[in-house]
């Protein structure tokens, strides 16, 4: 996407958006609020020798919508992985539900464990949305949160996962949801557009179908049996990705 395009984009979000503010503020008001999953933020499976994965970002690594961590984004990734390259993966989760690209930045980033990782999956832009952020904010956050990883894990590869298809969801009410949607759209397009200036990092297209059980019970976050594809379509990318050894 062109920055002309960007721009235009952009300004007709926020032309339309004073029409769906009253939507707005009652969807954050009144949404239904679930729990990141359970279990340890670390873990290990699959044997051989050893990968190391790390997952940071917002609810979708806090796994909201699966039972337990093993079951959400960074278990299945873990899983899908170790079963591909026939290795053991070590893993690792930060993740904050309604944390924004610049939260993560200042306040997961710090945490994570000095070992370099092998793989990283990052899931952000979907609270920098329902902020209000800036594409100037966004572009800018995405940079630092990138360089920030490569300076952790140099040789890791960087799977940032593209933002979802909000015009679907179920629990977004219309027509705020088009308008939610156009933005992630924009959003998404920025992310892809600057990531393909990085090397090792790699933009992941996030899909949603419209099927019963797609969703869990808040019509916002992935199902357990959306998280295992969600995993399978994260290790695809790293799998192709991995430098050999």
């Amino acid at each position: 996407m062109t920055r002309i395009m960007t721009a235009a984009r952009s300004a007709m979000f926020w032309s339309l958006l004073p029409f769906v503010a009253v939507q707005g503020l009652r969807l954050r008001r009144t949404g239904p609020r679930l729990a990141g999953a359970l279990g340890d933020t670390t873990g290990r499976v699959g044997s051989g020798r050893t990968l190391r994965l790390l997952a940071i970002g917002d609810s979708i690594i806090a796994g909201v919508g699966a039972g337990t961590l093993e079951r959400a984004l960074v278990g299945c990734t873990a899983r899908a992985l170790a079963d591909a390259l026939d290795v053991a993966v070590e893993w690792e989760a930060h993740g904050r539900s309604g944390a924004t690209s610049a939260e993560v930045l200042t306040e997961l980033i710090p945490a994570i464990d000095p070992r370099p990782a092998d793989a990283i999956v990052v899931s952000v832009g979907v609270n920098d949305v329902t902020a209000l952020s800036t594409i100037r904010a966004w572009r800018a956050n995405l940079r630092a949160l990138v360089a920030a990883l490569h300076r952790h894990s140099p040789g890791a590869v960087i799977v940032v996962a593209g933002l979802p298809p909000l015009r679907v969801f179920p629990l977004i009410p219309e027509p705020l949801r088009r308008v939610i949607g156009l933005r992630g759209e924009t959003l998404d397009a920025v992310s892809r557009e600057l990531l393909r200036g990085h090397p090792g990092v790699f933009h992941a297209t996030v899909s949603f179908d419209l099927r019963e059980g797609s969703f869990c019970a808040d019509g916002f976050h992935p199902s357990e049996s959306s998280y295992i594809e969600f995993g399978q379509a994260m290790a695809a990318c790293i799998s192709e990705n991995l430098p050999r050894q």
